[in-house]
C-alpha cells in the first residue's frame, strides 16, 4: 500500500513562490496496476521524486505498507526505499562503460549481495526480459527497446514490491510499446504493484486504473 496525503510543493524564484503540486492525495493498494496520466512537462518528476523519497514535500503525509515515512531519518527512508520501490527511468539511465549483466547486477552490489549470488539473480532477471543473448553487450550496442528491458531487469532484480515507471514507452514505436506493457502485465500478475506515469491514453488503457493529474491536482480517478 502506498498513500500520499496533502502533498504540496512550491519553489521560490525571482522573489516569487511557484506552486507545482497542490494538495495531491493518492492511494494505491497492494498489487494494483495503475497509470498516472500527467501532461508532459508538468512537474511530474517532482511527484515521482517524492514517491521515491528523494525529495520532500512542503506539507504531507506519506505511508508505505502502513508505515509513515515522511518523518523518518534519511537512513531509515533509504532502507524502506531499497526494500519496497524501484524506478524505471524514462531515459533508461544505463552506465555507458559496463555491459548488460553488470548494469543489472549493480543494485544488488549496493545491497552487499555476494557477487556469485548477484550474478545468478541478475541472469534470472535478464532471462525474464528475454535478453540473455545480450548479457555481454554494452549500452551503445542495444536498441531503445533492449535498453528499456535492461532498465526493467535492473528494477526487478531486487524484487521490489512496487515498480514505478516514468514514461516507459517514451521514444518507442507502437509495437515495442505494447511489448513493454506486456512485460508489466506479467509482472503485475506475479503480485507486483505497478505504477506507470504516462501522457499517452493508449498506454493508460493497458492498466487497470487511471489517475489523471492536471493543473497540479488529481482531477479524476477511474
Amino acid at each position: 500500500m502506498l498513500k500520499l496525503k496533502g502533498i504540496k510543493k512550491s519553489y521560490k524564484a525571482w522573489n516569487q513562490s511557484f506552486v507545482v503540486l497542490n494538495w495531491i492525495d493518492l492511494e494505491i493498494n497492494e498489487w494494483e496496476y495503475v497509470a498516472i496520466m500527467w501532461p508532459s512537462g508538468s512537474w511530474k518528476s517532482t511527484l515521482m521524486n517524492i514517491i521515491w523519497m528523494l525529495d520532500n514535500s512542503d506539507s504531507w503525509e506519506y505511508y508505505i505498507n502502513w508505515t509513515r515515512v515522511d518523518n523518518l531519518r534519511e537512513s531509515k527512508r533509504w532502507k524502506i526505499r531499497r526494500e519496497n520501490i524501484w524506478f524505471v527511468f524514462q531515459n533508461y539511465s544505463l552506465i555507458p562503460r559496463i555491459n548488460v549483466l553488470e548494469q543489472v547486477k549493480l543494485p544488488l552490489l549496493y545491497q552487499w549481495i555476494p557477487h556469485k549470488e548477484a550474478t545468478r539473480r541478475s541472469m534470472e532477471a535478464i532471462k525474464k526480459v528475454w535478453l540473455e543473448w545480450k548479457e555481454k553487450n554494452m549500452p551503445n550496442e542495444l536498441s531503445g527497446w533492449q535498453k528499456q528491458r535492461v532498465a526493467i531487469a535492473r528494477a526487478i532484480v531486487i524484487k521490489p514490491k512496487i515498480i514505478l515507471a516514468d514514461e516507459p514507452t517514451w521514444a518507442l514505436d507502437t509495437k515495442t510499446s505494447q511489448e513493454v506493457m506486456d512485460l508489466f502485465d506479467e509482472l503485475n500478475n506475479e503480485w507486483k504493484t505497478i505504477i506507470v506515469i504516462t501522457h499517452e491514453p493508449e498506454i493508460a488503457d493497458r492498466t487497470k486504473r487511471t489517475i489523471i493529474v492536471r493543473d497540479w491536482n488529481v482531477i479524476h480517478k477511474t
